[in-house]
């Protein structure tokens, strides 16, 4: 219960500098006391966590206790900075409390990382170098365009809806597969999970842009990835565990025009504790790889500071908020 004049509560669990303060502060233009639960005693941290109408969290299981779960009594969002939130332990949460990811915050770097990776592997850009470094002047080896071919997604939120954007202009069709079947964004055709084997067959560039979920984890294996034109390129992003590690290393030797560009790995520093892979992946020629580095541009940290922000400031003026996270998904 609050009480007449009482003001609401923004709760941050871990450390911002001065700067990034700032940003919040803007953010929520008065609404709410801000309270960061770095700056206080155990005794304090539990007040405002009794009282918090909303938390802004990086990983809760981190700048939680487990004793101070229990006092989120008030709570009407757990709102996390990260989009990919596949690592944080949501189970252990209060039931009762809505969560969201921070989706869309890193869209658009990200999605020129995509076209980046598609272009370079459409274009044998490095394979075509490694050949001149051999001596190799492979003028009129053909290479590919991308206008009027095909570029799929496996998942439709913000990153997908970004990327897709700059293919379209690159004069690609798109189409989409989310969980609704359905997108207000222009698309040359959009469906269900139900289509995936029609969405595998028809990509020539396939963009992995879903969230890591019990549903999605290795629904991409050896079967699907055979679906796939001999020279289609697959673009992952999003979430290594989402193909099938070993079915796509087999798919790539077996399949020499075909290109797999990897931005996100099975085994991750920041999710992990370590970079490690089960097959030898940058042996082969037919991979471009980055360190799942797409977000990692100037500012970056402080577009998605501001975009959750905005919808924790939702909350706290009575509106839905935005990218909640599903019942079965917090089960991780």
């Amino acid at each position: 219960m609050r009480w007449l004049g009482e003001p609401m509560i923004l709760a941050i669990t871990f450390e911002v500098k001065d700067t990034n303060r700032a940003i919040v502060s803007e953010g929520i233009g008065g609404i709410a006391d801000i309270r960061y639960l770095t700056d206080l005693n155990p005794s304090e941290r539990q007040d405002v966590l009794k009282c918090a109408d909303v938390l802004l969290a990086r990983n809760t299981a981190k700048e939680l206790r487990s004793e101070e779960l229990p006092l989120l009594r008030r709570a009407r969002l757990i709102q996390f900075l990260s989009a990919g939130i596949d690592y944080i332990p949501l189970r252990d949460l209060p039931p009762g409390i809505p969560l969201a990811s921070n989706a869309g915050a890193y869209a658009e770097p990200m999605a020129e990382h995509a076209l980046a990776m598609a272009m370079a592997a459409a274009k044998r850009l490095f394979i075509e170098h490694q050949n001149l470094l051999l001596g190799q002047f492979n003028q009129f080896t053909p290479n590919k365009m991308l206008a009027g071919r095909i570029c799929g997604f496996f998942g439709f939120g913000g990153y997908g809806i970004a990327t897709a954007r700059l293919m379209r202009c690159l004069g690609m069709s798109i189409r989409a597969i989310n969980r609704r079947g359905a997108t207000s964004e222009p698309v040359d055709w959009v469906g269900a999970p139900d289509r995936l084997d029609e969405l595998m067959a028809a990509s020539d560039v396939l963009i992995i842009s879903a969230p890591l979920t019990r549903v999605t984890e290795r629904v991409i294996g050896a079967r699907e990835l055979s679906l796939m034109k001999e020279d289609a390129i697959l673009v992952n992003l999003a979430r290594g565990e989402i193909v099938d590690e070993v079915g796509l290393y087999d798919h790539l030797k077996a399949k020499p025009r075909f290109t797999a560009c990897l931005d996100a790995w099975w085994i991750e520093p920041v999710r992990h504790g370590e970079f490690r892979m089960n097959r030898p992946f940058l042996e082969l020629p037919n991979v471009i790889a980055s360190p799942h580095n797409s977000a990692s541009v100037p500012n970056a940290s402080e577009v998605a500071l501001r975009h959750a922000v905005a919808n924790c400031r939702r909350v706290l003026l009575g509106e839905a908020p935005l990218h909640l996270i599903a019942a079965d998904d917090r089960m991780r």
